[in-house]
Protein backbone atom coordinates (compact mmCIF):
# COMPACT_ATOMS: atom_id res chain seq x y z
CA UNK A 1 0.00 0.00 0.00
CA UNK A 2 1.55 3.00 -1.01
CA UNK A 3 1.67 6.43 1.24
CA UNK A 4 2.80 9.74 0.60
CA UNK A 5 2.90 12.81 2.12
CA UNK A 6 2.70 16.08 0.87
CA UNK A 7 3.01 19.31 2.52
CA UNK A 8 2.22 17.75 6.26
CA UNK A 9 2.05 20.59 8.82
CA UNK A 10 0.72 19.88 12.51
CA UNK A 11 0.34 23.03 14.94
CA UNK A 12 -1.03 22.48 18.80
CA UNK A 13 -2.39 25.78 19.56
CA UNK A 14 0.60 28.34 19.15
CA UNK A 15 2.99 24.98 18.39
CA UNK A 16 4.11 24.09 15.15
CA UNK A 17 4.66 20.03 15.83
CA UNK A 18 5.21 19.53 12.12
CA UNK A 19 6.43 21.56 9.17
CA UNK A 20 5.69 20.95 5.63
CA UNK A 21 6.15 17.43 5.40
CA UNK A 22 6.76 15.84 2.38
CA UNK A 23 7.71 12.28 1.60
CA UNK A 24 6.90 8.61 0.31
CA UNK A 25 6.98 5.53 2.63
CA UNK A 26 8.79 2.93 0.63
CA UNK A 27 6.31 -0.57 0.54
CA UNK A 28 7.41 -3.55 1.86
CA UNK A 29 9.87 -1.93 3.70
CA UNK A 30 10.88 -0.91 7.25
CA UNK A 31 11.05 2.51 7.71
CA UNK A 32 13.03 3.95 10.57
CA UNK A 33 11.84 7.22 11.93
CA UNK A 34 14.10 8.95 14.20
CA UNK A 35 15.17 12.47 15.68
CA UNK A 36 15.58 13.84 19.44
CA UNK A 37 12.56 13.64 21.81
CA UNK A 38 9.83 16.55 20.91
CA UNK A 39 10.92 16.29 17.22
CA UNK A 40 7.93 15.53 15.92
CA UNK A 41 7.86 11.72 15.35
CA UNK A 42 5.11 10.50 17.14
CA UNK A 43 3.10 13.61 15.35
CA UNK A 44 4.61 12.32 12.62
CA UNK A 45 2.91 8.73 12.92
CA UNK A 46 -0.43 9.16 14.21
CA UNK A 47 -1.12 11.61 11.09
CA UNK A 48 -1.08 8.43 8.72
CA UNK A 49 -4.11 7.20 10.45
CA UNK A 50 -5.37 10.01 11.89
CA UNK A 51 -5.29 9.16 15.24
CA UNK A 52 -3.57 12.97 15.60
CA UNK A 53 -7.43 13.76 15.41
CA UNK A 54 -7.66 12.00 19.13
CA UNK A 55 -6.26 15.35 20.73
CA UNK A 56 -7.14 18.51 21.47
CA UNK A 57 -6.33 21.87 19.76
CA UNK A 58 -4.46 20.08 16.84
CA UNK A 59 -4.42 21.74 13.43
CA UNK A 60 -3.39 19.47 10.38
CA UNK A 61 -3.25 20.78 7.06
CA UNK A 62 -1.79 19.07 3.71
CA UNK A 63 -2.41 15.72 2.34
CA UNK A 64 -1.76 12.09 3.33
CA UNK A 65 -2.27 9.76 0.37
CA UNK A 66 -3.07 6.42 1.24
CA UNK A 67 -3.62 4.54 -2.13
CA UNK A 68 -4.04 7.81 -4.47
CA UNK A 69 -6.99 8.21 -1.68
CA UNK A 70 -6.57 11.56 0.71
CA UNK A 71 -7.10 10.01 4.21
CA UNK A 72 -8.35 13.92 5.49
CA UNK A 73 -10.70 14.42 2.90
CA UNK A 74 -14.21 14.96 4.73
CA UNK A 75 -15.48 11.72 3.22
CA UNK A 76 -12.44 9.65 3.99
CA UNK A 77 -14.02 6.74 6.08
CA UNK A 78 -11.43 6.50 8.94
CA UNK A 79 -13.17 2.71 10.14
CA UNK A 80 -11.66 1.57 6.64
CA UNK A 81 -8.46 3.67 7.26
CA UNK A 82 -7.59 2.43 10.49
CA UNK A 83 -8.51 -1.43 9.63
CA UNK A 84 -5.76 -1.09 6.42
CA UNK A 85 -3.23 0.78 9.34
CA UNK A 86 -2.39 -1.21 12.13
CA UNK A 87 -1.02 1.06 14.94
CA UNK A 88 1.35 -0.58 17.73
CA UNK A 89 1.91 1.84 20.86
CA UNK A 90 4.30 2.54 23.31
CA UNK A 91 2.93 0.65 25.74
CA UNK A 92 0.74 -2.18 25.45
CA UNK A 93 -2.90 -1.85 26.71
CA UNK A 94 -4.27 -5.44 26.18
CA UNK A 95 -8.21 -5.43 26.35
CA UNK A 96 -9.53 -6.81 28.86
CA UNK A 97 -10.39 -9.84 28.07
CA UNK A 98 -8.37 -13.32 27.39
CA UNK A 99 -5.33 -13.83 25.54
CA UNK A 100 -7.76 -15.63 22.84
CA UNK A 101 -10.57 -13.14 22.76
CA UNK A 102 -7.95 -9.89 22.38
CA UNK A 103 -6.81 -11.86 19.08
CA UNK A 104 -10.50 -12.47 17.85
CA UNK A 105 -12.11 -9.09 18.74
CA UNK A 106 -10.94 -7.12 15.73
CA UNK A 107 -12.20 -9.86 13.43
CA UNK A 108 -15.22 -10.03 15.33
CA UNK A 109 -16.01 -6.26 15.03
CA UNK A 110 -15.64 -6.70 11.57
CA UNK A 111 -18.21 -8.76 11.26
CA UNK A 112 -15.81 -11.12 8.59
CA UNK A 113 -17.53 -13.52 6.41
CA UNK A 114 -16.19 -17.19 6.00
CA UNK A 115 -14.94 -16.32 2.92
CA UNK A 116 -12.66 -13.56 4.58
CA UNK A 117 -11.68 -15.74 7.70
CA UNK A 118 -10.81 -18.31 4.94
CA UNK A 119 -8.43 -15.86 2.91
CA UNK A 120 -7.40 -14.24 6.71
CA UNK A 121 -5.95 -17.76 7.58
CA UNK A 122 -4.57 -19.37 4.31
CA UNK A 123 -3.13 -15.90 3.38
CA UNK A 124 -0.89 -16.12 6.47
CA UNK A 125 1.02 -19.61 4.60
CA UNK A 126 4.18 -18.29 3.59
CA UNK A 127 4.53 -15.45 6.63
CA UNK A 128 4.15 -17.93 9.38
CA UNK A 129 6.72 -20.56 7.56
CA UNK A 130 9.34 -18.11 7.08
CA UNK A 131 8.72 -16.67 10.58
CA UNK A 132 10.13 -20.31 11.84
CA UNK A 133 7.23 -20.12 14.10
CA UNK A 134 6.03 -23.49 12.74
CA UNK A 135 3.64 -24.58 9.86
CA UNK A 136 0.74 -22.62 8.82
CA UNK A 137 -2.10 -24.67 9.27
CA UNK A 138 -4.50 -24.37 6.37
CA UNK A 139 -8.33 -24.22 6.73
CA UNK A 140 -10.58 -25.69 5.00
CA UNK A 141 -14.63 -25.01 4.23
CA UNK A 142 -15.36 -28.62 5.68
CA UNK A 143 -14.38 -27.19 9.10
CA UNK A 144 -16.72 -25.93 12.20
CA UNK A 145 -16.79 -22.21 12.87
CA UNK A 146 -15.17 -22.95 16.44
CA UNK A 147 -12.35 -24.86 14.68
CA UNK A 148 -11.81 -21.97 12.12
CA UNK A 149 -11.48 -19.39 14.91
CA UNK A 150 -9.01 -21.37 16.90
CA UNK A 151 -6.71 -21.95 14.06
CA UNK A 152 -7.21 -18.18 13.36
CA UNK A 153 -5.50 -17.15 17.03
CA UNK A 154 -2.98 -19.72 16.46
CA UNK A 155 -1.62 -18.85 13.38
CA UNK A 156 -1.55 -14.77 14.27
CA UNK A 157 -0.11 -16.09 17.85
CA UNK A 158 2.47 -17.38 15.76
CA UNK A 159 3.48 -14.85 13.45
CA UNK A 160 3.71 -12.70 16.51
CA UNK A 161 5.96 -15.77 17.74
CA UNK A 162 3.76 -16.11 20.85
CA UNK A 163 2.29 -19.63 20.34
CA UNK A 164 4.55 -22.16 22.10
CA UNK A 165 4.64 -19.88 25.47
CA UNK A 166 0.81 -19.32 25.28
CA UNK A 167 -0.92 -22.02 23.86
CA UNK A 168 -1.74 -23.85 26.90
CA UNK A 169 -2.98 -20.09 28.51
CA UNK A 170 -5.13 -19.00 25.92
CA UNK A 171 -8.40 -18.27 27.83
CA UNK A 172 -6.11 -16.46 30.99
CA UNK A 173 -6.88 -12.61 30.83
CA UNK A 174 -4.31 -11.16 28.88
CA UNK A 175 -3.47 -8.59 31.57
CA UNK A 176 -1.27 -11.68 33.36
CA UNK A 177 1.33 -11.70 30.69
CA UNK A 178 4.61 -9.71 30.90
CA UNK A 179 4.94 -6.35 29.18
CA UNK A 180 7.09 -8.28 26.82
CA UNK A 181 4.53 -10.62 26.01
CA UNK A 182 1.79 -8.01 26.03
CA UNK A 183 3.79 -6.44 23.46
CA UNK A 184 3.81 -9.06 21.30
CA UNK A 185 0.05 -9.97 21.93
CA UNK A 186 -0.41 -6.23 20.79
CA UNK A 187 1.32 -7.24 17.19
CA UNK A 188 -0.90 -10.30 16.99
CA UNK A 189 -4.13 -8.14 17.44
CA UNK A 190 -3.03 -5.37 15.42
CA UNK A 191 -2.40 -8.50 12.57
CA UNK A 192 -5.34 -9.86 13.03
CA UNK A 193 -7.33 -6.65 11.50
CA UNK A 194 -5.22 -7.78 8.06
CA UNK A 195 -3.26 -4.48 7.86
CA UNK A 196 -1.53 -3.48 4.62
CA UNK A 197 0.78 -1.28 6.83
CA UNK A 198 1.67 -1.21 10.46
CA UNK A 199 3.12 1.77 12.59
CA UNK A 200 4.88 1.07 16.01
CA UNK A 201 5.67 4.16 18.47
CA UNK A 202 8.77 3.11 20.06
CA UNK A 203 7.77 -0.39 20.41
CA UNK A 204 10.47 -1.82 23.15
CA UNK A 205 11.07 1.18 25.10
CA UNK A 206 9.57 -0.33 27.87
CA UNK A 207 10.61 -4.21 27.34
CA UNK A 208 13.67 -5.42 28.37
CA UNK A 209 16.36 -6.49 26.09
CA UNK A 210 15.57 -10.13 25.12
CA UNK A 211 12.11 -9.07 24.36
CA UNK A 212 12.94 -5.84 22.26
CA UNK A 213 14.93 -8.41 20.01
CA UNK A 214 12.20 -10.87 19.38
CA UNK A 215 10.13 -7.73 18.35
CA UNK A 216 12.90 -6.31 16.27
CA UNK A 217 13.04 -10.44 14.56
CA UNK A 218 9.03 -10.61 14.13
CA UNK A 219 9.41 -6.80 12.49
CA UNK A 220 12.18 -8.04 10.11
CA UNK A 221 9.91 -11.14 8.79
CA UNK A 222 6.60 -9.20 8.54
CA UNK A 223 8.19 -6.42 5.72
CA UNK A 224 7.98 -9.08 3.29
CA UNK A 225 3.37 -9.03 3.58
CA UNK A 226 3.54 -5.52 5.21
CA UNK A 227 4.87 -1.98 5.24
CA UNK A 228 6.11 -0.89 8.56
CA UNK A 229 6.87 2.38 9.97
CA UNK A 230 9.08 2.27 13.23
CA UNK A 231 9.76 5.33 15.55
CA UNK A 232 12.90 4.53 17.84
CA UNK A 233 14.78 6.85 19.77
CA UNK A 234 17.35 3.95 19.69
CA UNK A 235 19.87 4.60 17.01
CA UNK A 236 21.57 1.08 17.10
CA UNK A 237 18.13 -0.57 16.78
CA UNK A 238 17.46 1.80 13.50
CA UNK A 239 20.79 0.32 12.08
CA UNK A 240 19.66 -3.34 12.98
CA UNK A 241 16.31 -3.12 11.56
CA UNK A 242 16.09 -0.02 8.96
CA UNK A 243 15.75 -0.53 5.37
CA UNK A 244 14.72 3.30 4.79
CA UNK A 245 15.20 5.91 7.52
CA UNK A 246 13.53 9.56 7.95
CA UNK A 247 15.56 11.75 10.15
CA UNK A 248 13.45 14.66 11.97
CA UNK A 249 14.51 17.97 13.73
CA UNK A 250 12.42 20.49 15.26
CA UNK A 251 9.39 19.57 13.68
CA UNK A 252 11.32 19.24 9.92
CA UNK A 253 12.00 16.38 7.87
CA UNK A 254 15.73 17.10 7.64
CA UNK A 255 16.73 13.82 5.40
CA UNK A 256 14.80 10.64 4.39
CA UNK A 257 17.04 8.14 2.72
CA UNK A 258 17.90 3.89 2.10
CA UNK A 259 19.40 3.40 5.82
CA UNK A 260 22.75 2.48 4.07
CA UNK A 261 23.22 5.94 2.73
CA UNK A 262 21.65 7.59 5.87
CA UNK A 263 24.57 6.45 8.33
CA UNK A 264 27.01 5.85 6.10
CA UNK A 265 26.91 8.58 3.64
CA UNK A 266 24.35 11.23 5.20
CA UNK A 267 23.76 14.45 2.82
CA UNK A 268 22.79 17.15 5.69
CA UNK A 269 25.38 18.53 8.11
CA UNK A 270 22.04 17.76 10.99
CA UNK A 271 21.93 14.45 9.84
CA UNK A 272 25.76 14.28 10.64
CA UNK A 273 25.63 16.01 13.93
CA UNK A 274 22.79 13.98 14.81
CA UNK A 275 24.59 10.66 14.06
CA UNK A 276 27.80 11.47 15.24
CA UNK A 277 26.07 12.88 18.88
CA UNK A 278 26.83 16.59 18.49
CA UNK A 279 23.56 17.47 18.46
CA UNK A 280 20.57 15.46 20.16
Amino acid sequence: MAIQIRNLSVRYGAHQALRDVSVDLPVGKITAVIGPSGCGKTTFLKCLNRLIDLQEGVQVSGRVLVDNEDIYAPQADLLALRKKIGFLPQRPFPLPMSIYDNITFAPRIHRLSEAELLSHINGLTTAVAQSGNGEVKPIGRHLDEKTKWNLLVENYLRLAGLWEELRGRLHEPAARLSVGQQQRLALARALAIEPSVILADEPTSALDPISARLIEGQFKLLKDKYTLAVVTHILRQARRIADHVLFFYMGELVESAPAEQFFNHPQHQRTAAYLSGEIS
